[in-house]
């Protein structure tokens, strides 16, 4: 009895620090599950922290690196604003350069057209002068022609008998005559006047003398053959007599 006794007694204290050793346990396990959800609760409250936290440090990083690519920025866009001005530049000078030489261009085909005017205006003026002095010369080499003829009309009819003068013979001739000296008149060919003008030798030629104190020296006494001038200038000078 007393060893079963024993037995039980010890299967009791055995028994019970079990149990207090399990209740232990348990506490324990309840104090540690407490503390982790203690920390859970921690965590929860830190974490909109956190972010912020997290947010704000890479914002800094951000913001303290951003610093330096913005310089390079700054650096890039002042190099490309020198660039764009330099080609801007280049653009303008090439376009003034341009621009200077059409001018150049301008002012050298201005030049060559005044000077081809020049050249023309004297060439028309040079061949007027020459056309006008080319008539003038095949209208006096065709006066001088008919001035014979002239010389003849008049030598005929001065030959007319006086009893004839008014026959329609020489009413015709007189008017052939007159038609002639017409149209000498209208070409511009003149008369030179000399019986009793003082004797010029631009206008006559003296082809004899006489003493006439009745005139005086120098004076024109007869007209052997008519002259004529054309435009001014003397086709044939008058051949005259003059007194000395």
């Amino acid at each position: 009895m007393d060893i079963i006794d024993e037995i039980l007694e010890d299967a009791a204290e055995g028994a019970a620090e079990d149990i207090l050793q399990g209740h232990i346990i348990d506490k324990e396990q309840e104090q540690a599950s407490k503390d982790r959800s203690e920390e859970k609760q921690d965590e929860q409250t830190a974490k909109p922290e956190a972010p912020e936290q997290e947010k704000a440090q890479e914002e800094a990083e951000d913001k303290e690196p951003a610093e330096e690519p913005a310089k390079e920025d700054t650096a890039e866009t002042q190099d490309a604003a020198e660039d764009a001005s330099a080609e801007k530049k280049g653009f303008f000078g090439k376009k003034k350069e341009k621009h200077d030489k059409k001018d150049e261009k301008i002012a050298e085909l201005t030049d060559r057209l005044q000077r081809s005017l020049a050249e023309f205006n004297n060439y028309r003026n040079r061949t007027d002068k020459e056309k006008a002095a080319m008539y003038e010369i095949g209208a006096r080499s065709v006066i001088e022609k008919i001035l014979p003829v002239v010389d003849n009309f008049e030598r005929g009819l001065a030959a007319v008998p006086e009893a004839e003068k008014d026959s329609s013979f020489a009413a015709g001739m007189d008017m052939i005559y007159k038609q002639l000296q017409k149209t000498l008149t209208d070409l511009g060919v003149s008369e030179i006047e000399a019986a009793g003008r003082e004797f010029d030798p631009n206008l006559h030629n003296a082809v004899m003398h006489e003493e006439n104190d009745e005139l005086g020296e120098n004076v024109v006494t007869e007209v052997f053959q008519k002259g004529y001038t054309y435009h001014d200038n003397v086709i044939r000078h008058a051949m005259v007599k003059v007194a000395n």
